[in-house]
């Protein structure tokens, strides 16, 4: 190794240590709100494969609905917002050990998390639907009879799919789904008549079909099941920081800036009636 290569290492590892130091963990106990107006940033958690929602492009850059709504909302909080990828699996666990500040990256609210987590009012709603080719001539669940379905192995449809049979798998082909690893899979299967019918999510379909330019050759329909809020999530003892949250997704909305990003990621407004009633 050449004596430029070793500075250039070692100007590295300095910086590394340096902004260590300088970031303070937050302590889950108490409320952040000072350190994080002192320090200037909150580090967000997010899974950096979540298309649309928030997911690393081959250049390293990160973007996406929740990306973008996120800096737009870091400017009401004055401060910065760090995007820290996570296993989203640990999520919770990164929260509570106070290495990230928020889990924020199409996060449900839920009654399970709510017992460790305290979140912000919904800022968009997600639901599980039903997307067919439009000569298949699928307008309603009632539709799938004898219809192959495919889903995502794991995913919260599927799960819901496995779930509530008598929604939809007691009427589709032979009671079952064909399952695939990614979407993406899927929707080449779709595509190509292998299945007629994909369960997926909404927020996925829609980024999909639209940026391939096929929206308005597929039908895209409710599965029947119950719809799931996104909200961010924080340690429950950050009681200004989430008030914050709440007023910047209010003024964000008045403002006309939130639709405009849902705009530009799905082709409409997908505020929830909670960001829009509020004063």
């Amino acid at each position: 190794m050449t004596n430029k290569k070793i500075a250039l290492v070692l100007v590295s590892l300095l910086t590394l240590f340096l902004t260590a130091c300088t970031q303070k963990a937050s302590d889950p106990k108490q409320d952040n709100w000072d350190k994080y107006q002192e320090q200037g940033t909150i580090t967000i958690g997010f899974d950096n494969t979540f298309v649309p929602m928030g997911f690393e492009e081959k250049n390293g850059q990160y973007t996406g609905f929740d990306i973008d709504l996120a800096q737009a909302v870091s400017e009401k909080l004055g401060v910065k917002v760090q995007f820290q990828p996570i296993d989203w699996d640990m999520k919770e666990t990164e929260l509570q050990n106070g290495t990230i500040d928020a889990i924020w990256n199409g996060y449900s609210a839920t009654d399970e998390r709510r017992e460790n987590v305290a979140f912000s009012i919904p800022y968009m709603e997600n639901q599980q639907v039903l997307v067919a080719k439009k000569n298949q001539q699928i307008h309603s669940v009632e539709d799938m009879k004898d219809k192959t379905l495919g889903a995502q192995a794991g995913s919260s449809g599927y799960l819901d799919f496995e779930a509530k049979p008598d929604l939809l798998k007691n009427r589709v082909k032979d009671q079952k789904a064909n399952q695939y690893q990614s979407f993406n899979e899927a929707l080449i299967d779709l595509k190509n008549d292998r299945i007629d019918a994909l369960l997926i999510d909404r927020v996925y379909a829609n980024y999909y079909l639209q940026s391939e330019g096929i929206l308005n050759d597929y039908n895209v329909l409710s599965a029947g099941f119950e719809s799931e809020s996104f909200a961010v999530g924080v340690r429950p003892a950050d009681k200004r920081l989430l008030t914050a949250l709440n007023q910047a997704f209010v003024q964000l909305y008045q403002e006309g800036k939130l639709q405009e990003i849902s705009q530009k990621w799905f082709g409409e407004d997908v505020a929830t009636k909670e960001v829009k009633s509020r004063d």
